[in-house]
């Protein structure tokens, strides 16, 4: 049996947490470090669980006005995240990850909600999704586990309730005999 190729999430990392409604109030409106590295373990989280086994994820942030950004990916819950090398824009990493992907034909969904990125990645096996869409995806995500956790009323299995009725009905007759 031939193994079934991965899917590709790309996700343009500070483009979702700014235009995401799930992140937006996370980060909160002066982006301070303690806000958006909250945010930002969130944005990484929700990845993780909406990436599971069926995508291979990649969060790529903007490092390009960093010089010290070497573009260096680390992985953390099979996610891998990376900052752009400095120089460059995540939106040029992303095109070229999109670019790659296409080439080898795997199935891509980039999450961003720049027109550009959408516009230059979109087609040839590449769909988009978008910030607000991704956001709300992952709410209907956790939605669908959190009533899957619902307590269930266990039935009461006993063995009147597993024998045929004429069987019960002889049963009973013999216990009230005695």
């Amino acid at each position: 049996m031939a193994k079934q190729r991965k899917k590709l999430l790309i996700v343009d990392g500070y483009n979702v947490l700014r235009s995401g409604s799930r992140y937006r109030d996370i980060a909160g409106p002066d982006y301070t470090d303690d806000s958006f590295n909250t945010a930002r373990e969130a944005l990484v989280n929700d990845v993780i669980g909406y990436a599971g086994r069926d995508w291979r994820a990649i969060i790529v942030f903007d490092g390009g006005r960093n010089e010290f950004s070497t573009g260096e990916a680390e992985s953390v819950g099979g996610v891998r995240i990376m900052f752009s090398p400095s120089g460059q824009s995540a939106d040029k990493v992303i095109e070229k990850l999109a670019h790659d992907a296409r080439e080898r034909q795997v199935e891509t969904l980039v999450v961003t909600s720049d027109a550009t990125v959408q516009d230059t990645v979109f087609g040839g096996g590449v769909d988009r999704m978008s910030a607000d869409g991704f956001s709300h995806e992952v709410s209907m995500l956790y939605e669908e586990a959190r009533l899957d956790e619902t307590p269930k009323v266990a039935e009461k299995n006993t063995v009147a309730a597993r024998i045929d009725a004429d069987t019960l009905a002889k049963l009973k007759a013999l216990r009230d005999e005695a």
